[in-house]
C-alpha cells in the first residue's frame, strides 16, 4: 500500500497543552509521525509518496470561508497583542450569548474554537495545509485506480467541523478528502471513523446529507470527549436522515463489544454501496492509550483492518489519533496490513 508523508507535519509542534489543570506537553506530538512512518518503512508496507500541492479550493468546499481566513491569520494576530504563550481559548459564546464574531483575536479564538486543549503556535497553519494536501493526495491515488492508499497526515483532522477547531484538529482531512472524491464524480461516500474519539467534525459537515454515509464508533460521550456530540439517536437531519450512525461505547470496551459496532457499520457501508471508503484511522482505542478507555489489543487492530478490507472498497486511510507513542506505528500498520491480507 502505498503511504503519503510529508516532513512539513514538524511545522505543528506546540509546546502547551491544557490537561488535568496544567499546561502539559501536547500528547498529539510531532513523533507520533515519526513513529508511524518508521513502522511503515520497517514493515515494508510500500512505496512513500510526497504529498502534491493543492489550492484551498477542496478545503472551502467543506469548511467556512471566515474560519478558513481566521486560520490563516490567528498566529499573526495573537503575537501583534504581545501575549508571550501559545494562543488558547479562554471564552466562549456559552448558551443564551451572542453568535457575533468579536474583533480582538482573544473572542475570535473562544468563537471559532470547540475546546481549550488545543493551543495554537507558529507552524500550525502551514502544518493543516500540508496534512490536507496529503489526505487529498491520497484521495487522488484512488481516482486513478488504487485500491487502497494511506494519507499519514498530521496534524489529525476529524474533530474540524466546518467553523471550529479543537481536539487537535485544524481542517478535517477525512471530510475535505470524501468532498474531493465526490466532486470528482463519485456518487456515494462512506467515511467510517474507528478513532477512540467521536468525528464530531465529520459528522457537523456531513449530517444534512445523503451522499455522505458517516459511522463512528467511539467512546460514549458521557464520559468521552468531545461529550456534547456522539450519542446514538443522532442519525442525520433532513435529506441526511439515516445517513449518519453512531456506535458509542462504555469505559473498558474489548474487541468483542467493539468488533460487533463494526460488523454493525460495515453492512451498512455495503449497502449503502459507495464508490469508496474514507477511513478515519485512529488507533487511540488501544489498550494503553494514555487518553481513551477502550482495551483493544495490536492483534485486534490487525483484525479490523481484515474487517474493512473484505469489503473490496477502494479505501482511503486518513491518520486521525493514537497517542501511545510507542505502539502507535505498529498499530497503524497492523490495520493496513490486515486491510491488504
Amino acid at each position: 500500500m502505498k503511504t503519503i508523508y510529508s516532513e512539513l507535519h514538524r511545522l505543528r509542534n506546540a509546546k502547551t497543552e491544557l490537561y488535568g489543570g496544567e499546561l502539559v506537553q501536547p500528547f498529539e506530538r510531532p513523533s507520533r509521525a515519526d513513529m508511524v512512518i518508521k513502522a511503515v518503512r520497517e514493515f515494508s508496507l510500500g512505496e512513500i509518496e510526497e504529498p502534491d500541492v493543492f489550492s484551498l479550493d477542496p478545503v472551502l468546499a467543506v469548511h467556512d470561508a471566515d474560519f478558513v481566513e481566521f486560520l490563516e491569520v490567528v498566529w499573526v494576530e495573537w503575537q501583534k497583542t504581545g501575549y508571550a504563550g501559545e494562543a488558547i481559548a479562554s471564552v466562549w459564546p456559552a448558551r443564551r450569548m451572542q453568535l457575533r464574531v468579536p474583533n480582538f483575536i482573544e473572542g475570535k479564538l473562544g468563537y471559532y474554537a470547540l475546546a481549550a486543549e488545543t493551543s495554537i503556535s507558529e507552524g500550525t497553519w502551514p502544518a493543516a495545509v500540508a496534512s490536507k494536501d496529503v489526505a487529498l493526495t491520497g484521495a487522488q491515488g484512488l481516482l486513478n485506480g488504487e485500491q487502497g492508499v494511506f494519507s499519514l497526515c498530521r496534524p489529525p483532522g476529524h474533530h474540524a467541523a466546518s467553523d471550529m477547531f479543537g481536539g487537535y484538529c485544524f481542517l478535517n482531512n477525512a471530510a475535505i478528502a470524501a468532498q474531493y472524491l465526490r466532486d470528482y464524480g463519485a456518487e456515494r461516500i462512506a467515511i467510517l471513523d474507528i478513532d477512540f474519539h467521536h468525528g464530531n467534525g465529520t459528522q457537523d459537515i456531513f449530517y444534512e446529507r445523503d451522499d455522505v454515509l458517516f459511522c463512528s464508533l467511539h467512546g460514549a460521550p458521557e464520559d468521552a470527549f468531545p461529550y456534547f456530540l456522539g450519542y446514538a439517536d443522532e442519525t442525520g437531519l433532513n435529506a441526511g436522515t439515516g445517513y449518519n450512525r453512531n456506535y458509542p461505547m462504555p469505559p473498558g470496551t474489548t474487541f468483542a463489544q467493539w468488533g460487533k459496532s463494526l460488523t454493525d457499520a460495515l453492512a451498512h457501508i455495503e449497502r449503502f454501496s459507495p464508490k469508496y471508503l474514507v477511513v478515519s484511522l485512529g488507533v487511540d482505542a488501544f489498550e494503553n492509550d494514555p487518553i481513551s478507555f477502550f482495551k483493544l489489543t495490536s492483534a485486534n487492530f490487525h483484525s479490523a483492518g481484515e474487517m474493512i478490507g473484505s469489503l473490496g472498497i477502494p479505501t482511503l486511510f486518513v491518520m486521525e489519533g493514537g497517542y501511545d507513542v510507542e505502539e502507535v506505528g505498529i498499530n497503524v500498520v497492523n490495520v493496513l496490513k490486515g486491510y491488504e491480507a
